[in-house]
């Protein structure tokens, strides 16, 4: 199928379905209703920006006309049109001086300019950007079967289509194409286990300037030899990536180098903001845009630039639940530093947002969406079916935050845009994509069903499930009483899964949901054993370590001998970290030495022998 022609006057959709010209309304209750797009009335006050306060400050009492229509005030003299700069001819694009732009009524986009940022450097940076001398302009494409199944009209950024398959190579280059004479003499720096190492060693090759990249151990060699093939030297340290950020920055102020940051800087926050420049250029009747979230540059400089020109468009970040730096930061009004983060979208696994970016969101942004590994796994899956393009989990991440924000608030008829981030997906990661897509679309469901022990039982069960297509089942004798099976279903829709476990229930079946049961996703359903009479003082442990030849035997070193391994299950995802579930015995008396013992280790782990999947499939057994 051809590519699909993004913005047309009129959205026509495929598949028969046709969005109206309508723009979300921000109600007090938080809920979205359409509402027929106007042109946004702009009305010029004064001569100083300082004039701008005092107007919208005296149009604070008149009710009647900030319920009239939409009006974004600016000083005169501050913008000139430019409808050729933007393809669209009622585009505005802001030449000099600050936009100090106020909005008199609440949309579902808002802008709130605050003393501690302005988005006039912000804005005139990306109007200036060097960054089409390596990077192209990305189409802005239809989804079309996604958008049948939402019932909205969804447009994909794909910034899958740079040089280096992702977004970074703007900031990158824009950041070191402003280097001075002497600073490219000296030759640049970054710590980066993928894409922003990429944009850096390009970047500099075609500038002709050296290039050092500090990466993890645990980086997959394919990321390794990319960042070599673009010329740049590679050193590798430490198995996260602040080990190597801070190597790269104690050698940056040893030998000279210029350290390029990969979100956090005026520079490449402007060259990031670039994609939003294209975006309105391409279409500017969106109702909300989705953009992913690690250290905030792109959503920084996109919530500007879109703010700036068309502020009643949504601008709506998406983190995964387990790094939600900026969701989190947002609501404390500070930033916030995780204690750990998740590491499966590695290229938005970041512990805190950077001091520039974060002013700039709290400015811009209007909402931060959180998802979950298994609904970033349906998004790979979904832009697979329209694209036939594998994103990595990071480039996924903005279809997942549109998925779960259209169902969330019932939205329909709207035109809604996603940033496709980046498409360097590690090969061995597909087979633990494949097995989480299913149940992040909610067309698996896992349970735990408790059936008699006795002749016959089995089958009847079986006969309970009726037509249903099974996907797994696991079940070993462990009791003379009753029996566990784990049972996957394919199912049509989450609430299709929810269904069946009451019917299950009606039948006189002790069933349990263990869709969303992560020790059950990534362990349990692959061993069938049995629960156990012998471990009545049994821990139970789950580990994470980075994922390198030699790893696991490091673990089980560190493990020791003091305490009896009475459970152990790996398997390879193949990403950087591997996780481990394992169980020791450990007497009453020893425990707050065990975990102790635990917390010296210096590998991430959680004690988790109250886990329900644990309890019903491994956990102790009294005996009969």
């Amino acid at each position: 199928m051809g590519r699909q022609h993004a913005c047309r006057g009129h959205h026509e959709l495929l598949s028969g379905y046709v969005a109206p010209r309508v723009e979300p309304q921000h109600a007090a209750d938080g809920a979205f209703h359409p509402r027929r797009r106007r042109r946004a009335a702009v009305r010029v006050h004064g001569e100083r920006p300082d004039h701008v306060d005092e107007a919208v400050d005296g149009a604070a009492a008149d009710e009647e006309d900030r319920a009239a229509d939409v009006r974004v005030r600016l000083p005169r003299g501050q913008l000139r049109h430019d409808g050729d700069s933007l393809g669209c001819t009622r585009a505005r694009k802001i030449r000099q001086g600050k936009p100090h732009i106020q909005v008199t009524r609440s949309l579902a986009g808002d802008v709130r300019v605050t003393s501690a940022v302005s988005l006039e450097a912000v804005v005139r940076e990306i109007l200036t950007s060097r960054v089409y001398d390596v990077a192209r302009e990305t189409p802005l494409d239809v989804a079309p079967m996604l958008s049948y199944r939402l019932a909205n009209r969804l447009l994909l950024k794909r910034e899958d289509l740079q040089p280096i398959f992702s977004f970074k190579i703007r900031g990158a280059y824009n950041r070191i194409a402003r280097l001075s004479d002497a600073e490219r003499s000296r030759g640049v720096i970054a710590a980066s286990a993928g894409n922003h190492a990429q944009g850096v060693a390009l970047s500099a090759a075609r500038l002709g300037i050296r290039a050092l990249i500090v990466m993890p151990r645990t980086t997959p060699e394919i990321k390794v030899a990319a960042v070599r093939r673009h010329g740049a030297e590679v050193e590798l340290v430490g198995d996260h990536y602040a080990d190597a950020q801070r190597h790269a920055e104690r050698t940056s102020s040893e030998s000279g180098l210029v350290f390029i940051h990969p979100f956090d800087d005026p520079l490449v926050i402007a060259g990031q903001g670039t994609v939003a420049v294209e975006l309105l250029r391409q279409c500017r009747e969106v109702a909300a845009v989705f953009v992913p979230v690690g250290g905030g540059g792109l959503v920084a400089g996109m919530g500007a630039y879109i703010k700036a020109l068309v502020p009643e468009i949504r601008v709506v970040g998406v983190e995964p639940i387990d790094a939600d730096a900026l969701a989190r930061s947002l609501e404390a009004g500070t930033r916030v530093k995780l204690e750990g983060v998740g590491l499966f979208a590695d290229g938005v696994a970041v512990e805190q947002v950077g001091a520039y970016t974060f002013p700039i969101a709290q400015a811009t942004v209007d909402e931060v969406v959180r998802v979950d590994n298994d609904e970033i796994c349906a998004a790979i899956k979904d832009v697979f079916d329209d694209t036939r393009v594998i994103m990595e989990p990071a480039g996924a991440l903005a279809v997942a935050g549109l998925k779960r924000w259209v169902e969330r608030n019932l939205v329909t008829g709207r035109q809604l845009a996603a940033v496709l981030s980046g498409a360097n997906m590690n090969f061995d990661r597909l087979r633990f994509v494949a097995e989480r897509a299913e149940i992040g679309e909610g067309l698996e469901a896992l349970l735990a069903v408790t059936i008699p022990e006795r002749p016959g039982a089995f089958r009847a069960f079986c006969g309970a499930l009726g037509p249903c297509v099974v996907t797994e089942f696991n079940y070993r004798l462990s009791s003379r009483d009753a029996a566990q099976i784990f049972v996957g279903l394919s199912t049509r829709s989450r609430q299709d899964g929810e269904a069946f476990v009451l019917k299950l229930r009606a039948l006189g079946y002790e069933t349990a949901d263990l869709s969303g049961n992560e020790m059950a996703k990534l362990h349990v359903r692959h061993m069938v054993g049995g629960r156990t009479p012998h471990v009545e003082t049994e821990r139970v442990c789950r580990f994470e370590f980075p994922e390198r030849p030699g790893a696991l035997l490091q673990l089980l070193d560190a493990l020791g001998g003091r305490w009896n391994i009475s459970l152990f299950h790996y398997r390879n995802h193949g990403a950087d970290f591997g996780r481990v579930l394992a169980a020791f015995e450990v007497p009453d008396g020893e425990r707050s030495s065990f975990e102790a013992f635990l917390s010296g280790l210096g590998y991430r782990f959680q004690l988790d022998e109250g886990n329900e999947a644990y309890r019903r499939f491994l956990g102790f057994a009294p005996k009969a």
